[in-house]
C-alpha cells in the first residue's frame, strides 16, 4: 500500500519532532485523514523523502516524528524550463499541474497580447499562490522530491528581455506553421526552454520577438492543439527522446 506524502516548507531532520504549519495539520487531518500512529512520507524539496510517524492529529494540530531519510531524486537527464502564455481558469492548472507530473524543472507564467486573464496586485497574488499550490500538489501526487520553480509572472517582452539574459537565448516555440517537427530536432546540448501561447496562440508580432531572441518554430504534428494540450505533448516528447521518460 502506497503510503500518503505530505510536502512541508520547515527542515527535516531524522530523530527529531516537527509541529506541522496550520495548512500542512489541515492537509493531514482533513484529506489524507491519517490518524495517530501511522506512517506517512514527508519532504520539502531539497531531494529526498522522509519516512515518519504522526505523534498528534486533530482540531489543535498535528505533529510527526520524523524516523529518516531516504535515497536522494536524480537531477533529471533534460531540464525542461515552460514559458507558458497565462490562459484563463482551469486550463492554466491542468497545463501546470501536469507538467509539473511530467517533470518540467520551472514554470514561467506570461503574460501576452491574446492572454484573456488580467491580472494584477492581490489578485495576481493570489493567483501566484494557487498556481504554488498545483505544483507542490502535484510533486506529493507523482513522488518528485525537488518542486520544480515557479517563476513570477511577466510580460513576454520582459520576460524575453531580462529572463533570458541570464540564462542564455534560445529555445523552442510551439507554432503549427514551423516547418520542422519537433521529433526530427537533434539532442540539445544542455536545458531546454519550451514557449508556448495562450489562447489563440501568440500573435504573428510575438513570434517575431521570440525568434530574435533565438527561439526557433517547432510543430508537434497535423493537428492544432489546445493551449493546455500543447505544452504536454512537447514535455511528453522531450521526456520520451532525452529526458527520463527515455
Amino acid at each position: 500500500m502506497r503510503l500518503p506524502r505530505l510536502y512541508v516548507d520547515r527542515p527535516l531532520v531524522p530523530g527529531a519532532s516537527l509541529d506541522l504549519p496550520d495548512a500542512a495539520a489541515r492537509h493531514l487531518v482533513q484529506v489524507l485523514r491519517v490518524a495517530v500512529g501511522a506512517p506517512l512520507l514527508v519532504f520539502n524539496g531539497d531531494g529526498r523523502d522522509y519516512a515518519a510517524r504522526v505523534t498528534r492529529a486533530g482540531r489543535q494540530g498535528a505533529a510527526l516524528a520524523i524516523e529518516s531519510a531516504g535515497g536522494e531524486e536524480p537531477h533529471p537527464p533534460l531540464a525542461i524550463r515552460l514559458a507558458l502564455g497565462i490562459s484563463k481558469g482551469d486550463r492554466m492548472d491542468y497545463a501546470i499541474q501536469k507538467s509539473v507530473e511530467l517533470g518540467v524543472a520551472a514554470i514561467a507564467p506570461l503574460f501576452t497580447q491574446r492572454s484573456v486573464v488580467q491580472l494584477q496586485g492581490e489578485r495576481l497574488t493570489r493567483r501566484m499562490e494557487h498556481w504554488q499550490g498545483i505544483v507542490t500538489g502535484a510533486c506529493e501526487q507523482s513522488g518528485r522530491r525537488r518542486l520544480p520553480r515557479l517563476e513570477p509572472a511577466a510580460a513576454l517582452a520582459e520576460w524575453l528581455a531580462e529572463s533570458l539574459a541570464e540564462v542564455g537565448a534560445g529555445g523552442l516555440l510551439l507554432d503549427p506553421e514551423a516547418p520542422q517537427a519537433l521529433a526530427a530536432l537533434p539532442p540539445p546540448p544542455g536545458p531546454v526552454t519550451l514557449l508556448v501561447g495562450p489562447e489563440g496562440g501568440l500573435s504573428p508580432r510575438e513570434r517575431d520577438l521570440a525568434r530574435t531572441h533565438g527561439f526557433r518554430g517547432v510543430r508537434l504534428g497535423p493537428r492544432i492543439l489546445r493551449t493546455e494540450t500543447a505544452p504536454l505533448a512537447a514535455i511528453a516528447i522531450l521526456q520520451a527522446l532525452w529526458g527520463d521518460l527515455a
